[in-house]
């Protein structure tokens, strides 16, 4: 039914374990497991696009938050009106809120079909899922595109005694069929849990530390959600947590497929953060430089010219281009004619001299 997801999954398996074994040998524990890593390291740099995109969603989401839960608050009580505004908001920013999932998502089928392979080449058990083969026909069925010469190639191959599609809770009869006319010896349960314990506790850690580094580039904001305080104690705690305890029952390979994960996860968060933080930091100081650029110089009035759109810039613009066409205009002021022109003379205007009120004054008329 998932054939569409086991194919590529094995096709892309199938081509780092010739280049690899063609290296090492087609045998060789090392070189299934190194084909096993670059399957990892392959679907992440696919991802790579989606993962820088999903940063930045994840930061604009962010920065909408304030305006988010005003909607949601202002259109509490209008369900249909509030997601039409979210809608709006969301394109007017160009937010996507599915490309914030879509690593993530991808991960997933890769992850179920890289289980179901690795499984399908030992098919010799009864449990759900298991096609109860014997030895002798699971040695001679190829596994998708890989050959029955393949699959006796991955049986007999070891990664320090222990095969890497072992759990430590394989039972004994299926570890059986990793009995072969090359490798007559039965894998030792201790070999199993060897190899398979410090790769779980590799992944544990790494999965904390991967965890750390997301929860501590969250916002205040973010950080103070009930739900985002949840999300991140089981991103810490339960998470780790679940790789140790459910490590038993994966086989190494999948062990061998998390710990490259997070790996792979670790180094490009670091490289992505530190790539977008320049960006930002190159913005604002941008901003920063246009905006002195337009202040006026201390002790200088400001030029309305330079605040581009307003009216003085828009009328200055206007008089530039009417330069050319319109008269010249005297600014001087015209002088008053002088009066009494005839015979050329000039006479002195007579000054209104105030009318003195002394008679009138009230001591005077007492006297009277």
């Amino acid at each position: 039914m998932l054939n569409f997801i086991y194919y590529p999954v094995s096709a892309i398996l199938w081509f780092w374990h010739k280049v690899f074994g063609f290296i090492l040998g087609p045998d060789n524990g090392i070189a299934w497991a190194l084909s096993v890593v670059f399957l990892v390291f392959t679907l992440r740099a696919v991802l790579y696009k989606p993962f820088v995109k999903q940063v930045r969603t994840t930061r604009q989401m962010q920065e909408l938050q304030p305006q988010i839960k005003a909607l949601q608050k202002k259109y509490s009580g209008d369900r249909q009106r509030q997601a039409t505004e979210m809608q709006k908001l969301q394109k007017e920013h160009g937010f996507n809120p599915i490309m914030g999932c879509l690593p993530v998502l991808a991960q997933a089928p890769v992850f179920i079909g890289l289980f179901h392979v690795l499984r399908s080449f030992n098919r010799t058990g009864t449990g759900m899922g298991q096609l109860g083969m014997s030895a002798e026909d699971n040695l001679n069925t190829p596994n998708y595109v890989f050959s029955a010469t393949d699959v006796q190639s991955f049986l007999d191959a070891r990664l320090f005694g222990a095969p890497i599609s072992a759990a430590i809770t394989t039972p004994v009869a299926q570890l059986q069929a990793y009995v072969t006319e090359n490798v007559p010896e039965l894998p030792s349960r201790l070999n199993i849990i060897l190899v398979a314990a410090p790769l779980m506790i590799i992944a544990s850690i790494a999965t904390h530390f991967n965890s750390r580094a997301s929860v501590a580039r969250q916002s205040e904001a973010a950080a103070a959600n009930p739900q985002s305080a949840i999300m991140n104690k089981l991103a810490l705690y339960v998470f780790p947590l679940g790789v140790l305890v459910g490590g038993p029952f994966l086989p190494i390979a999948i062990l061998l497929y998390w710990v490259s994960n997070n790996i792979w996860t670790y180094g490009q968060q670091h490289l992505v953060f530190r790539k977008i933080d320049a960006e930002e930091e190159a913005k604002k100081q941008e901003a920063i430089t246009r905006r002195n650029d337009n202040a006026p110089k201390p002790g200088a009035r400001p030029d309305p010219s330079k605040k581009k759109g307003s009216p003085a810039a828009l009328k200055t613009a206007d008089s530039a281009d009417d330069d050319g066409d319109a008269p010249e205009v005297s600014l001087k002021k015209p002088q008053p004619k002088p009066s009494g022109s005839s015979g050329g003379s000039t006479s002195k205007p007579k000054q209104n001299r105030p009318q003195s009120n002394r008679g009138n004054s009230p001591k005077r008329n007492k006297r009277r």
